[in-house]
């Protein structure tokens, strides 16, 4: 016990008997000097006295489709922190193929008698969902708030990223480079955020490069949000002259870097990538990744905010929270190469 007390001491700067005062539950210590011995408790890894512990205002679950892209554990730490600071334990339950569904995962939690529930691009995002299943976890007296993706059929507040704006920032940036020719590889038709990037990626191809409508379509591809995804569409956007490709996520424009190297291309020289979140690491990447940064630490701490309002008995109005995104220029994108006609 003599060393433990010398180690939390010298972690917090107090001496050994201050250390016991508190972990005894003695008067006679300042709340700050208190909350540093805690603090060095936490950071040596040793456990709280029972009395000392924090009491946990409630569970409140965050459901996530998976967490091997990264954009998914970015917005998980974002919310869980902002979870914690308020008292609240978070519940992370992950959707895997083959496991547990969504409805499964909700009725689990209500189960357990969680304060609340945050969705990241769950079922709100798919158009072609039965969005009844919110109404019964509203019936449920469960408050929940959903990240990426907007239904009006769901009475809820809603987080998202400007997914038109986004496209747009990504089509000015590759026009501003001569480039004319530019993809756009994403997800399938049926879900919300892909449906607003093409909204903003044709719009943009037509009033920042003056490509018609018709023909900024047949220069979209749809796949997996996966690096094979991303390769799959990039080499048919290839085929087609593309000399950029802008992502619908990071992993895709892994994906579309590596179609661009299988063709003998190198990027940015021959091909530039554009991707969208700006996952950890990615700025990493060879070459680094022009990418959209998702705002994930407002958009999470806007979820959290909004669900702890409903928690409390003032529910957020029916609407959706627009985040501003960013485009992050690094070394994925460069000049349009000149294209040799014979």
């Amino acid at each position: 016990m003599t060393a433990r007390l010398a180690d939390i001491a010298a972690q917090a700067g107090v001496s050994e008997a201050t250390v016991s005062r508190v972990l005894n539950g003695k008067p006679g210590v300042a709340s700050a000097t208190r909350e540093s011995v805690l603090t060095a408790l936490d950071l040596l890894g040793y456990e709280r006295p029972a009395r000392l512990q924090k009491r946990s205002a409630g569970l409140v679950g965050l459901i996530t489709p998976e967490l091997e892209n990264p954009i998914f554990p970015a917005f998980a730490q974002v919310i869980c922190q902002a979870l914690t600071r308020q008292g609240y334990t978070p519940v992370l339950a992950t959707q895997t193929p083959g496991g547990s569904t969504e409805d499964e995962l909700t009725g689990m939690l209500v189960e357990r008698g969680v304060a609340g529930i945050i969705f990241i691009s769950g079922l709100h995002a798919d158009t072609s969902a039965d969005m009844e299943r919110y109404e019964r976890l509203r019936g449920h007296g469960v408050p929940f708030v959903l990240i990426n993706g907007f239904s009006p059929k769901v009475r809820a507040p809603f987080v998202s990223p400007d997914d038109r704006a986004a496209m747009r920032l990504a089509v000015t940036h590759l026009g501003s480079l001569g480039h004319r020719r530019i993809g756009l590889a994403l997800g399938p038709a049926r879900f919300v955020p892909v449906q607003r990037k093409i909204e903003g990626f044709v719009r943009g191809m037509e009033e920042e490069l003056q490509v018609p409508a018709a023909e900024a379509g047949r220069l979209i591809e749809h796949s997996l949000y996966t690096l094979e995804g991303g390769q799959a569409a990039t080499l048919a956007l290839l085929s087609r002259e593309c000399t950029a490709v802008i992502c619908a996520s990071d992993m895709m424009a892994l994906g579309a870097i590596r179609a661009a190297r299988q063709q003998g291309l190198s990027v940015p020289e021959h091909c530039s990538v554009i991707g969208f979140d700006d996952s950890p690491l990615i700025a990493f990447t060879d070459p680094p990744l022009t990418t959209i940064r998702q705002p994930v630490p407002a958009m999470g701490q806007a979820a959290v905010r909004a669900l702890l309002e409903e928690v409390g008995g003032t529910p957020a109005p029916h609407s959706e929270f627009v985040f501003m995104p960013e485009l992050v220029v690094r070394g994925s994108t460069a000049t349009a190469p000149v294209i040799q006609r014979a």
